[in-house]
């Protein structure tokens, strides 16, 4: 079983069309805010139209005031440019705050929907897909969409709307004019439209590399005590500035492209005013114009300035914000293959046996795991699987609760296939505890009742008891209320793993899988658990894997495994009597020879 990595090389990376991207997100998410969405429009148009007005009320100022000094026209003019500004800045607030929220959401939305869709993703995904880069999706990407969505969203609707309005106005003064003036806008829009396509490159190459960089920073500081110990915090630090100096690059890059459109905006409407200005001032010199009517145009004209150099620069982040949303839209379109079957039905019995029968399964096509095993536990017994490392002991548990499918053959649960049982009902009667403890940084009570939430502070205390994790919990200075750190880090490996199996004996379920469960604790500790743990597995079906083959010599059968084969299987004494694997393993662990049968 293969999975591809997420991120493509620079060479293959295709593009997917911008109005398809846009399509996507405004039709996906913005449904649900379209009546916020509407008023913000309204509000849009309101400030657009008073900007009009107010490059409109420049021809009374100017022909009625201050050319034919007329009193009577002075005070309901300066009324009229109050009452504009006080609109246009009250639709301003309210059309950007609406926006504003309606961006936030959309963005809060596809969040919390690529997360959980994460959440679904097969066992497969996470171990083609580095940590670090799913968290670069989640949060960089992400963010990026959120400053796009906010800005965007809140500057396009109003510079556009602006832009049409003060266009009309030019266009109601003097169409001739106008057209003259606007000869250079194809040029500047041509212009903007390849910058955007550079900055999309651009934008995506460093998404991709902040994701390798905090792939880096998340290997580096989990694995810093090796890092230390072998010395090599100058190779790491090299690493990573070898990661920071491409950053360094594709972000200046990025700033080059996004402020290559001011100069030549300004450039072209330069031109374009000197236009304005010669051409207009021999019509008026001619008397084919008023001195009004020229200052509405250039007033218009002026003010259309700053929403056309707006709109040029909201492209180039829109063009940011989409490369970001092409790359969250791939995680989110990565389908999940371990899910329910349309025909799946929750489980329902009373008797749970589990049975391997002739699995095949591989992680690729040339390297096979399990070679046609068949295994049987019958309910409430005990079953072992032991061998070398690379035996298949670990594969074979990780089938019973899908977190792999099997390839060729079928595993059951009280008589079930399990492709056929749906996956919450099936993982709900499954307590799993590893030798890859995995406690969360938060309290050893959250920890210990992560299994079961709502449990009791009394169960919480028993199944700390029962796993004998109670005594050094008291003894800790917050007691239950410890916080644990990462992974675990205040604790010891025992502690650690002592509080993973009281998160199992919590769960209370019918099926226990135990997958070294005991490999970190010492001989005194791993004593009180064992006496603990049989009396957790009595009347449970339990698969139990064990390296300390003394742990399992009371298991009703146990599986010897080779190379993906079961070759032996039965009970302790009688695996002993074969002569056979087994025994040899046994021996060499009894006479205290290092041999590994992870």
């Amino acid at each position: 079983m293969t999975v591809a990595p997420i991120s493509p090389s620079p060479s293959e990376e295709k593009h997917t069309a911008s109005w398809v991207l846009v399509r996507r997100v405004l039709g996906n998410y913005l449904l649900p805010y379209r009546w916020p969405f509407i008023w913000a429009l309204v509000f849009m148009a309101i400030n657009a139209a008073t900007t009009g007005a107010m490059a409109k009320l420049m021809e009374p100022v100017m022909d009625d005031v201050f050319s034919v000094h007329n009193r009577s026209m002075v005070w309901p003019v300066a009324i009229a440019v109050l009452v504009a500004f006080t609109v246009r800045g009250f639709s301003d607030y309210f059309h950007s705050v609406l926006m504003n929220r309606i961006g936030q959401h959309l963005v809060a939305d596809l969040q919390k929907q690529l997360y959980g869709h994460l959440l679904e993703a097969d066992l497969a995904f996470f171990h083609a897909t580095s940590a670090g880069q799913l968290t670069s999706r989640v949060m960089n990407d992400v963010g990026v969409m959120r400053g796009t969505a906010a800005e965007c969203l809140t500057s396009m609707g109003k510079s556009t709307l602006t832009l049409l309005c003060l266009v009309a106005v030019m266009f109601y003064n003097d169409w001739r004019l106008a057209t003259g003036a606007f000869i250079a806008f194809p040029l500047a829009g041509y212009f903007v439209a390849s910058m955007g396509k550079r900055m999309r490159r651009v934008s995506s190459s460093t998404q991709a590399e902040l994701g390798n960089f905090l792939a880096q920073l998340n290997q580096s500081f989990q694995c810093i005590r090796h890092v230390k110990a072998y010395g090599m915090e100058g190779r790491e630090r090299q690493r990573v500035g070898t990661i920071i100096d491409r950053l360094f690059e594709l972000t200046c890059n990025s700033f080059h492209v996004q402020s290559l459109t001011s100069p030549v905006t300004e450039v072209l409407s330069g031109v374009a005013i000197v236009a304005v200005i010669v051409y207009g001032g021999l019509r008026v010199i001619d008397g084919q114009s008023t001195v009004g009517a020229l200052m509405s145009f250039i007033a218009a004209f002026l003010l259309a300035y700053e929403p056309m150099k707006r709109l040029s620069k909201i492209n180039a982040q829109l063009q940011a914000g989409l490369a970001a949303s092409e790359r969250v839209f791939e995680l989110l379109d990565t389908p999940a293959t371990i899910i329910n079957r349309p025909e799946a039905r929750p489980l329902t019995t009373e008797r749970y046996d589990l049975r391997f029968h002739d699995v095949h399964f591989g992680y690729g096509e040339d390297t096979p795991a399990l070679r046609g095993i068949t295994i049987e536990v019958p309910h409430g017994q005990t079953a072992a699987l032991v061998g070398p490392s690379g035996a298949g002991k670990s594969t074979a548990l990780n089938l019973i609760p899908r977190f792999y499918d099997v390839l060729g053959g079928s595993v059951s649960v009280g008589g079930h296939d399990i492709r056929d049982i749906t996956l919450a009902s099936l993982r709900s009667r499954i307590a799993l505890v590893s030798q890859e403890v995995a406690l969360f940084d938060q309290s050893i009570r959250d920890n210990i009742a992560y299994s079961l939430p709502g449990a009791t502070e009394e169960q919480i205390i028993a199944a700390a008891a029962a796993a004998a994790a109670h005594d050094f919990i008291v003894a800790l200075p917050q007691g239950y209320d410890t916080v644990v750190g990462e992974h675990g880090v205040k604790l010891s490996g025992g502690q650690r793993q002592r509080i993973a199996i009281a998160r199992a004996m919590l769960r209370d379920a019918p099926i226990l899988l135990l997958d070294e469960a005991t490999s970190s604790l010492d001989t005194e500790s791993e004593r009180a658990v064992q006496g603990a743990l049989r009396t957790l597995q009595r009347g449970r079906t339990t698969l139990v894997i064990a390296h300390r083959l003394s742990t399992v010599v009371d298991a009703d059968r146990i599986y010897v495994l080779d190379q993906g084969r079961v070759v032996e299987s039965g009970s302790h004494a009688d695996l002993l009597r074969n002569n056979g694997l087994y025994s040899r393993l046994y021996g060499l662990q009894s006479s205290g020879s290092e041999f590994d049968t992870e």
